[in-house]
């Protein structure tokens, strides 16, 4: 590796700032609730700060090879400004004089697609455009434009991986995040980086943007590095759903529609309670907001149920309990309190 660093160094006057991110990604938009994703996996310490870049509204990068990080930030801003996903790669290749070495997958909200593969990245390398219009070679590499999603991947042990994930992505079931998790998987069961697994990382945004990024993002997660940072990932992505029905559940309430809230609240703890790896912890704590809810809805009997399996799982909530009519979290009412704390005793 440090020989061919040296080489591009040598080669290419703008290389210094190259990072040698090898990897295997996609970029994809679901044309039903049109969320825009990135997900992506790697044998490189926390990919998800440099390879995955989303905004909603806007569209998704995902930046690798000898990868230039500018191709997410300067991307996202010609996409805002209204350039198609190829149009937009397009530009940034021709102002980069070490195109040969980058590997790009770049989405819009109207599904316009486009990969590019440079002439020498190291192999196995390649990418596919879903529903493919065109593959051209440039002087640098070759881009492939379609719609609805794009794979890339490079350092490959074979030439199966990139074939494989975009099969798995256009067969797979379930929502966005669902689907290009097929796609990671896919590409390491035909044996993915030829180094081996270290970091993964998937974003989801919102179809249009709110103006408010932080709510405007289903998932991001990042797995920094793990000796399975795909079933990591995996993991997360469903913690983040039940945490995702959590906050549903919260905004419900404050909207004084109670079934809702408790169908969310519900919903986060069957994801929690049946999913390998979640820890009872966090099982327990969405119990416990779950039995607040419902005291606050003065539906009390139905709580102390709740508040009990919650004890048993993490005893130091009992303690909590007398701490929340300061904040108004529950109803400054003693023997109220002392019912919900003798739960389950």
């Amino acid at each position: 590796m440090k020989s061919l660093l040296c080489l591009l160094l040598l080669t290419h006057p703008f290389a210094a700032q190259l990072r040698p991110v090898h990897t295997f990604s996609i970029v994809a938009r679901d044309p039903q609730t049109g969320e825009i994703g990135v997900a992506v996996q790697s044998h490189w310490f926390s990919v998800g700060q440099v390879v995955p870049w989303a905004e909603a509204g806007v569209g998704a990068v995902a930046t690798q090879s000898f990868v230039d990080p500018s191709y997410g930030k300067l991307g996202l801003d010609l996409l805002r400004a209204g350039k198609s996903a190829p149009d937009t790669l397009r530009a940034l290749l021709s102002g980069d004089a070490a195109c040969d070495v980058r590997q790009v997958g770049m989405i819009d909200t109207q599904g316009n697609v486009a990969t590019f593969t440079g002439s020498r990245d190291i192999i196995a390398a390649g990418g596919i455009a879903g529903n493919a219009t065109s593959n051209v070679d440039l002087n640098c590499g070759r881009i492939s434009v379609g719609r609805d999603f794009a794979v890339q991947a490079n350092l490959m042990s074979n030439d199966k991986v990139w074939p494989a994930m975009a099969k798995a992505y256009a067969e797979a079931k379930g929502d966005l995040a669902d689907r290009m998790l097929a796609a990671l998987d896919a590409a390491q069961s035909v044996g993915g980086d030829i180094r081996g697994k270290q970091s993964a990382a998937l974003i989801v945004v919102a179809a249009k943007s709110t103006g408010r990024p932080w709510q405007d993002r289903v998932f991001d997660l990042r797995v920094d590095d793990a000796p399975q940072p795909l079933d990591e990932l995996r993991r997360l992505v469903a913690l983040q759903r039940a945490y995702n029905h959590m906050n549903a559940g919260d905004l419900a309430v404050e909207h004084k529609d109670n079934e809702a809230a408790l169908r969310e609240y519900s919903a986060a703890e069957q994801i929690a309670s049946t999913t390998s790896g979640i820890p009872q912890s966090r099982y327990a704590e969405m119990l416990y907001w779950h039995a607040v809810a419902l005291v606050n809805m003065q539906r009390v009997d139905e709580a102390l149920p709740i508040f009990a399996k919650a004890f048993k799982l993490e005893p130091s909530w009992r303690e909590l309990t007398t701490r929340l009519p300061h904040s108004g979290l529950l109803p400054d009412d003693t023997k109220l309190i002392e019912r919900i704390v003798a739960a389950g005793r």
